[in-house]
């Protein structure tokens, strides 16, 4: 049988999708403030689209956690204490650095190259002082990075508590230009990797994610991000 004369679909994000990727890096960077109500209306006018899409999108972020229905008011970020902050980045490091370093023992040559490509667009987003850009590529990033751990489940389960973290502090971070080194260990980590130094990628894994335990969740007084007790 002749194989079809199809051009491969290009893959696109619907309207839903990238209202959501808006939304979550507007709340994890701070610029949506804890505690806040939200209607769809007004922010589907602040993103040039109607309500409806921006509900769909929240009731995404519902389930992710990071906003909760008000009825027939609209929605409301959810607060994150310091201590709720921490005990996240305290499972992050329990879970991210050893499904990094079982990545490293079972990588193929197609991760290398598809990381490589990933780490860039990361260091071109901050370069670029693209929060969102450079939220949604360090997610996806990540993802990436863990899957040849062969343990779908935990690279779910890391990806979840990623997406609950808080970056109050990456608006400060591109102010002084400190995001471009931040992002540049992404690079390094697919250089461990396709070395497989499983040991030096598994600990630049906890430097990279204790950025979240220190600066990273407090961001700078000058932002104005109100945070819970």
């Amino acid at each position: 049988m002749n194989a079809l004369a199809l051009e491969p679909l290009n893959e696109r994000r619907s309207l839903r999708e990238t209202v959501a990727e808006k939304l979550r890096a507007a709340i994890i960077s701070g610029d949506l403030v804890e505690g806040q109500l939200y209607s769809a209306p007004v922010l589907g006018e602040a993103l040039g689209v109607s309500a409806t899409p921006v509900r769909e999108a929240m009731m995404d972020l519902t389930r992710e956690g990071l906003v909760e229905t008000i009825k027939n008011k609209g929605f409301r970020v959810t607060g994150m204490t310091d201590t709720e902050l921490e005990n996240i980045a305290a499972i992050r490091l329990l879970i991210e650095p050893e499904a990094t370093r079982l990545a490293a023992e079972n990588h193929t040559t197609a991760n290398i190259a598809k990381l490589t490509q990933m780490a860039k667009v990361i260091l071109d987003a901050a370069q670029a002082d693209d929060i969102d850009g450079y939220l949604s590529a360090d997610r996806a990033f990540h993802h990436e990075l863990m899957t040849p751990c062969g343990n779908a489940e935990l690279v779910d389960l890391a990806t979840s508590y990623r997406m609950r973290t808080r970056q109050y502090g990456l608006k400060s971070l591109m102010r002084e230009r400190k995001l471009t080194t931040m992002a540049a260990e992404h690079l390094q980590m697919v250089k461990l990797m396709e070395k497989g130094d499983s040991t030096a990628l598994h600990a630049l894994l906890i430097k990279h994610i204790s950025h979240a335990r220190g600066f990273w969740n407090v961001g700078d007084p000058n932002d104005e991000v109100k945070r819970k007790d």
